[in-house]
C-alpha cells in the first residue's frame, strides 16, 4: 500500500490484513486512526469543514464503518442521519428502497430506512464512509435516492484507494493505492 494523499497532521497508522475477508483481498482497518483520540477528533473536524456550508438536510452513511463518521457529522451539523443497512437491519415497514450493491468481495442487500414526512424528493444529501473502493455500495446509495427525488450533495471517505476506482468527485482525506 502506498500513500499518496495525507491530509492529515499525523503520520498514518494503517493496519491491513491480507486474504480477509476472503482469498485475494486486502482489508483495510481504520481501527488505528480511531483508536487515537486526537486522530480521530482530526478526521471529524476536517470532513466537518468540507461539509458544513453545503446546506444538506441529512448524512447518508452506509453501515457498519459508515456510522463512525456519518452520525457524528449528522449531530454536529444538527440534522438527520440515514443509515443505510443490511437486508433484515429495519423493520419491512419502514424500508423504502432495497437494491444491491456488489462489492470486491460480494454481493449485498442494502435498505434505506423512510424519512419521517415519507419523501426523498428534493432533499440534498450528502454520503458519508470509511473507504472508497470499487465504489459499487456508493454508486448503488447514490443512484437509489436520485430515484427516491433526493439531490446527492457530495460524496466524502476517510480513505480513498484511487487504484479502485476512477471517481474524481469524492473528497478524501487519504489516498492510498494498493500495491
Amino acid at each position: 500500500m502506498k500513500i499518496i494523499k495525507n491530509m492529515l497532521d499525523t503520520k498514518l497508522n494503517l493496519r491491513t490484513q491480507n486474504d480477509f475477508p476472503i482469498d485475494g483481498v486486502e482489508f483495510i482497518d481504520i481501527n488505528p486512526l480511531i483508536l487515537q483520540g486526537d486522530v480521530y477528533s482530526e478526521i471529524i473536524d476536517k470532513m466537518y469543514n468540507e461539509i458544513k456550508d453545503k446546506k444538506i438536510d441529512y448524512i447518508v452513511s452506509p453501515e457498519a464503518r459508515g456510522f463512525i463518521f456519518g452520525s457524528i457529522l449528522a449531530n454536529k451539523l444538527g440534522i438527520g442521519l440515514i443509515p443505510v443497512r443490511k437486508q433484515g437491519k429495519i423493520p419491512s415497514n419502514y424500508v423504502e428502497k432495497t437494491f444491491y450493491s456488489t462489492k470486491e468481495y460480494g454481493q449485498d442487500i442494502l435498505e434505506i430506512p423512510k424519512l419521517v414526512n415519507d419523501t426523498f424528493k428534493d432533499k440534498r444529501v450528502y454520503i458519508l464512509d470509511d473507504i472508497y473502493a470499487t465504489g459499487n455500495t456508493i454508486n448503488a446509495i447514490t443512484n437509489t435516492l436520485t430515484e427516491l427525488g433526493a439531490k446527492v450533495i457530495g460524496i466524502g471517505v476517510a480513505i480513498n484507494i484511487i487504484n479502485l476506482n476512477c471517481d474524481k468527485d469524492v473528497f478524501s482525506l487519504i489516498d492510498i493505492e494498493e500495491t
